[in-house]
């Protein structure tokens, strides 16, 4: 999906602790290369983690060939920011001058735990994005579906961008714009996981709409600048990304949380990062840590059955997981609401009003939305009625939840 910006969330004490792994064994290659770690031949590597990267970490330890020897919890600020630093401790050298106890190096300063602190962001920025390479480019609309959606993912295994579920990376067009300046970036939620599509760290996708309407005064046809550039790349096709960027679409880290979705069209991306984290077997493997043992439901809005995106795969999920993940989808031009009229997600969202307000007022439960700006009116409408019979205001109880970190929204 492409918008324009997002914002912060709470989070957990927890995820500001920091431990500090000792590793020995660290191969020299390709991937410690890409993580900018200055490996010794012998000798120690200490590996500064954010307890929430704490599981990503110890996968990647033993894929480049090292062994954790200890892990030591360091103070609360010790160091806060969430970003993994490396010291090196060298092997002992037996010298004629040396002390008995050489002191060791002195760990980077660090600032003060922050909300999301152990949050990728902006790894990669505008004036140096990172170089990444398209692997694969594919149509999702099936046939006699309504204009084009491609899912499309690139190799950025040359560089150490990382990113969670729910963030958004940025995309830099080639050329100038209309008044000969180098084109601005244009953000698109991440439809991966942080392990990407093949679960080895290496890959990133997106889901994107080709922008196409009419221009109003002239009529002719006006066709999206950076949509249109992503959806025709070929395999192999260098792309300038940059980020990644957000905070507000975050998954919580409870295994038991209930997950509320409503999403339009390529809105839908962040939605499969999450469905695919909690459900897909390889997901689950590489992620012993976080074993999802909620329930997540699926509300999508789209105009033709061949536009709904990852068809088989959400109901792959389904079949599998009946009891803990529900896709219903609200399809405008073939479904009609109660009164008659199209059906579209506000519909949806309207007649199922109580069992979505009951699963709102429980404390395990986060609701995301995202997709176009102009359906939460609707929503709104449809769960304001729903709180309206217990004598509940609805702005103020969607405020508490905001407030509580339960309540997501980004929309364009």
């Amino acid at each position: 999906m492409y918008y324009s910006s997002a914002s912060g969330a709470a989070n957990t004490p927890s995820g500001s602790r920091v431990f500090r792994y000792e590793v020995v064994g660290l191969r020299q290659s390709d991937a410690t290369d890409q993580q900018n770690y200055p490996i010794r031949q012998s000798g120690s590597t200490f590996i500064n983690v954010p307890y929430t990267r704490m599981n990503d970490f110890m996968q990647r330890i033993t894929r480049m060939g090292g062994t954790i020897v200890s892990i030591q919890p360091l103070e609360a600020n010790g160091n806060g920011s969430g970003n993994v630093t490396v010291e090196q401790k060298a092997p002992a050298v037996k010298q004629e001058n040396a002390t008995a106890n050489p002191p060791e190096s002195k760990p980077m300063t660090q600032a003060k735990a922050k909300k999301h602190a152990d949050v990728p962001v902006n790894i990669y920025k505008p004036n140096n994005p990172f170089v990444g390479k398209c692997i694969s480019n594919d149509e999702l609309v099936g046939e006699g579906g309504i204009g084009t959606v491609r899912h499309i993912k690139f190799d950025i295994s040359a560089g150490d961008l990382t990113y969670f579920e729910g963030q958004s990376i940025g995309i830099i067009p080639p050329g100038t714009d209309k008044n000969g300046k180098p084109e601005k970036l244009r953000l698109y939620s991440i439809a991966s996981t942080r392990h990407g599509d093949d679960v080895n760290d290496k890959t990133v996708s997106l889901c994107v709409r080709q922008l196409e309407y009419k221009h109003p005064e002239t009529g002719e046809t006006v066709q999206g600048v950076c949509s249109t550039y992503l959806c025709a790349l070929e395999p192999g096709a260098d792309v300038k990304i940059t980020g990644p960027t957000g905070k507000e679409m975050l998954l919580p880290e409870d295994e038991d949380t209930n997950v509320i979705m409503m999403a339009t069209g390529t809105g839908i991306a962040p939605m499969r990062a999450y469905l695919w984290r909690q459900f897909k077997d390889n997901e689950k493997a590489a992620n012993p840590d976080y074993q999802f043992k909620g329930f997540s439901w699926l509300i999508f809005g789209i105009p033709t059955t061949p536009n709904i995106l990852y068809k088989e795969e959400l109901e792959e999920i389904e079949a599998k997981y009946p009891n803990n993940f529900r896709l219903t989808n609200a399809i405008s031009r073939e479904q009609k609401n109660k009164d008659g009229g199209r059906m579209y997600i506000q519909d949806r969202v309207a007649e199922h009003a109580a069992e979505l307000y009951k699963m709102m007022k429980s404390e395990k439960t986060h609701t995301y939305i995202c997709g176009l700006k102009g359906m939460e009116d609707g929503i709104d409408a449809a769960l304001g009625a729903e709180a309206a019979k217990e004598g509940v205001e609805w702005k103020e109880f969607r405020s508490a939840m905001k407030k509580a970190g339960r309540w997501h929204v980004e929309t364009y």
